[in-house]
C-alpha cells in the first residue's frame, strides 16, 4: 500500500470510485505540476445523501460531514489522473461552496471539514489557501461542492 492509502485506512477511510460527471467536463485535468479538480459534490455510491440549503434542510454539521466527502471523491479523481496520491507535494487551493439559506453564515465551518480532513490525510502538506463562499443553489440541489487544486511530483 501507500503512504496515503495507509494514512486513509487509519482514519477509516476509503477512495470512492471517480464520481461521473453530471454535464459536459473531465473530474480533474492536469496542467505542468498541478492537478485541478472539477468541483466536487458530495456523491456517495452516485447518489447525494442530502440534499437542500443549508441552516434550513440541512444542518451546518451534515453539511461539515458532507465536505469531507467531498475531499474523498476530489482525491479520488485527483489520483485517476496521476496514478498515487503520494505524488501530492501540496494541497495548493480548495474552494468550497455552501447552498445557503440567507440567513446562515457558517460557510467557514462547514469548508472546515474539507479543510481539517485534508490536514488529517497529509499533515503540513495539507495546509492551503481557501475560499468558503455561499450561494442560492448547487447542482442536484446538493449542499456543498468542492473543488482542488494539487501540486504534485
Amino acid at each position: 500500500m501507500s503512504r496515503i492509502a495507509d494514512r486513509l485506512a487509519e482514519l477509516g477511510l476509503e477512495l470512492p470510485p471517480v464520481a461521473k460527471p453530471v454535464a459536459a467536463y473531465v473530474p480533474a485535468v492536469v496542467t505542468g505540476n498541478y492537478v485541478y479538480t472539477s468541483g466536487q459534490l458530495p456523491m456517495v455510491g452516485g447518489q447525494l445523501p442530502a440534499t437542500g440549503k443549508v441552516g434550513a434542510e440541512v444542518s451546518a454539521d451534515d453539511a461539515k460531514a458532507l465536505a469531507r466527502t467531498c475531499v474523498l471523491n476530489g482525491l479520488a479523481a485527483a489520483d485517476a489522473v496521476i496514478g498515487s496520491l503520494d505524488r501530492i507535494t501540496k494541497v495548493v487551493k480548495v474552494v468550497g461552496f455552501v447552498a445557503s439559506d440567507p440567513s446562515f453564515t457558517g460557510q467557514p465551518g462547514v469548508i472546515n471539514g474539507a479543510s481539517e480532513l485534508l490536514g488529517e490525510i497529509f499533515g503540513d502538506v495539507g495546509a492551503h489557501a481557501r475560499s468558503a463562499v455561499g450561494v442560492a443553489v448547487l447542482p442536484l440541489d446538493a449542499p456543498v461542492e468542492v473543488e482542488f487544486v494539487f501540486e504534485f511530483a
